[in-house]
């Protein structure tokens, strides 16, 4: 009998840890916690390929329903020539409630590697000085990256090659280990707006971009535009 009452006892805190494991997975789930990572086929401007790692953090305010933001994201690579591994990094932005951007392209021209991306949201449009047409660009100086103007962008970078919007469940869509140049192409074409599509240097209509808000009771703070994604 005391045999059978402590098997009872050790199969009743069993399923107590069972039960409080379930309810942290769900909570962590439903709050948007945790991250996931990725591996993209970059299919750069001469042809070449590169494997680039990506990975997503989600958490953050949002909306009963909806899924939390994009928190923190990084991209790493190797660099051709030099096998030298090269890492971006967005990290969580107070002001703007989420990281700063969407990823767009990445391409390597004569020895330097090349992002853009695009603000994510209107806060981080006015946070990174309203550029229009609508992209932040960074250049790899060779310890760390610095943001440059678009007529420093080098011509041969033209198409997107990176998974953007929510890159992360467009991975899971795309299965496999690595998501594919072709599909990657296939995400893109799915956009209408030519911005997306491909690297405008002509500014875009007023009516296209983030309203410019009138400074109400207090004049609002400018914010000038950072060289750092933190």
């Amino acid at each position: 009998m005391k045999a059978n009452h402590r098997w009872l006892q050790q199969m009743a805190k069993l399923g107590l840890l069972l039960m409080i494991g379930a309810s942290m997975n769900a909570e962590a789930g439903f709050l948007g916690f945790g991250g996931t990572s990725w591996k993209e086929e970059v299919l750069l401007h001469d042809g070449s390929k590169i494997i680039a790692t990506r990975t997503v953090e989600r958490g953050g305010r949002h909306e009963i329903g909806q899924e939390p933001p994009i928190k923190e994201q990084s991209l790493s690579f190797l660099m051709p020539s030099t096998n030298q591994k090269i890492v971006w990094e967005d990290k969580f932005a107070v002001d703007v409630g989420s990281a700063n951007f969407n990823l767009m392209l990445l391409d390597v021209v004569k020895g330097t590697p090349y992002l853009v991306v695009t603000p994510a949201g209107c806060l981080s449009y006015n946070k990174w000085g309203r550029p229009n047409p609508p992209y932040v660009i960074f250049k790899y100086s060779g310890k760390e990256w610095e943001r440059i103007s678009l007529p420093l962008l080098p011509v041969e970078i033209k198409t997107p090659n990176l998974l953007q919007g929510s890159p992360d469940h467009e991975a899971e869509k795309a299965g496999g280990s690595v998501v594919s140049a072709a599909f990657i192409k296939t995400h893109h074409d799915e956009y209408r707006q030519p911005e997306y599509k491909s690297i405008l240097q002509e500014a875009l209509p007023a009516r296209e971009l983030c309203p410019q808000y009138s400074s109400g009771p207090k004049p609002p703070i400018p914010i000038m535009p950072s060289t750092s994604t933190k």
